[in-house]
């Protein structure tokens, strides 16, 4: 498992197969722009509560990436799921109640159009939010352009790591079986250690 850094981005969203490649997509970015990707999908540990691994999450990292569109009735329950709204909150919680780093925390929110929260989570109002239109193109733009000034690097334009991301997944394949690891089956860890021997193995070719 990950520990806490200093370029931590703690990315809350959908964690089923319509969402994958998104979520894909947004991890990728966060590590082409040279931070550390973590997520709840990296923790696997029976021995606590999955409210305390998130939070331990949350508190860890100084950044966030929330994807809250997701409102969609679950097919089964006929409800809608509020486990990207509640870590949310708890983001926002950290930030205006916890510790003097705590209130360095700098987020994004991303929403499929920019005023649809306003129907479901009005009081959230005056931050900005983000529409990524379900295209990638956006949703890596926006991530990018969100680490861009905290970076204090010359990071590549969204289309350059839209690009670096097609290529990365048409090599994927073939650099997990190298590996031997399952490209179907990977653990969150395998899947960043793979985006990040990518990188690595491209430098002098991506700039």
């Amino acid at each position: 498992m990950a520990t806490a850094s200093p370029l931590g981005v703690f990315i809350n969203c959908p964690f089923d197969t319509q969402y994958q490649k998104f979520f894909d997509a947004i991890v990728f970015a966060v590590m082409r722009c040279g931070f550390v990707a973590r997520c709840a999908r990296e923790v696997d540990d029976g021995s606590g509560t999955r409210i305390d691994k998130i939070m331990k999450l949350i508190e860890e990292c100084p950044y966030g990436i929330h994807d809250i569109s997701r409102t969609e009735l679950d097919p089964a329950s006929r409800l809608p799921r509020f486990n990207m709204p509640l870590e949310l909150g708890i983001f926002f919680g950290a930030k205006r109640y916890g510790s003097k780093q705590q209130k360095k925390k700098q987020c994004l929110i991303l929403d499929r159009k920019k005023y649809r929260y306003q129907m479901f989570m009005s009081d959230i109002a005056g931050q900005d939010i983000h529409a990524h239109e379900q295209t990638l193109a956006k949703l890596i733009a926006h991530v990018r352009d969100f680490l861009q000034p905290i970076s204090g690097e010359r990071l590549p334009g969204g289309a350059k790591i839209s690009a670096d991301f097609e290529k990365f997944q048409k090599a994927k394949i073939k650099l997990c079986r190298s590996r031997d690891l399952d490209w179907k089956q990977l653990t969150f860890g395998d899947h960043t250690h793979v985006i990040g021997e990518w990188i690595i193995e491209q430098r002098g070719v991506i700039v």
